[in-house]
């Protein structure tokens, strides 16, 4: 199964819709999406076409094919507007075969871990820094993976979103450059 995985969208119609155009052009069957979806948060610059209805309007028609976790920007009046749940801090999948915990990254991340398992995925965005990589910590060897952001990146990356298909897990731009990617396999 194809996934396309994204975060931090912080409420810009103009990035919803490219992301949900990238949706479609890749025919992923299912959309992750790791939290600050509606509101841009008080430490960052409002996203250009910031319009969280109009955000609201694109995704809730595609609330059979989401699953999404709870960012550090959503609040209880998110969950009365979206069709979908968005309140659960992280998420645990099986997606094609591979453990992956995901999450927003404000409370676990790999600085402080989930329960992870040996080889699992650690799945986050919050940071805006998109990232692709096998890490150990206290002998525990995991993958850490994060899409980057969306709608606000930082760290000079560009507006990237991300697709697992199979073992493969791609970050994109919105141009279609590969920017980086990993085998999930063990």
């Amino acid at each position: 199964m194809k996934y396309l995985i994204a975060s931090d969208i912080h409420g810009s119609a103009y990035w919803c819709r490219k992301m949900l155009e990238k949706f479609q052009e890749s025919k992923a069957e299912k959309l992750i999406l790791l939290g600050d979806i509606l509101y841009h948060g008080p430490r960052n610059d409002l996203p250009r076409d910031y319009a969280p209805k109009q955000v609201i309007e694109m995704l809730n028609p595609l609330r059979n094919r989401i699953y999404a976790v709870r960012g550090n920007c959503e609040a209880e009046v998110d969950q009365m507007v979206l069709a979908f749940p968005v309140m659960a801090d992280y998420a645990l999948l099986s997606l094609n075969g591979h453990t992956i915990y995901a999450t927003h990254g404000h409370l676990f991340n790999e600085e402080t871990l989930p329960p992870l398992s040996s080889g699992e995925a650690l799945l986050h965005g919050h940071t805006h820094l998109l990232r692709a990589e096998r890490l150990e910590r206290d002998g525990l060897p995991f993958l850490c993976l994060n899409p980057g952001s969306v709608s606000l990146p930082k760290g000079g990356n560009p507006n990237s979103y991300a697709i697992l298909e199979g073992d493969l897990y791609q970050v994109f731009d919105f141009d279609g450059n590969l920017l980086a990617e990993i085998g999930l396999e063990a």
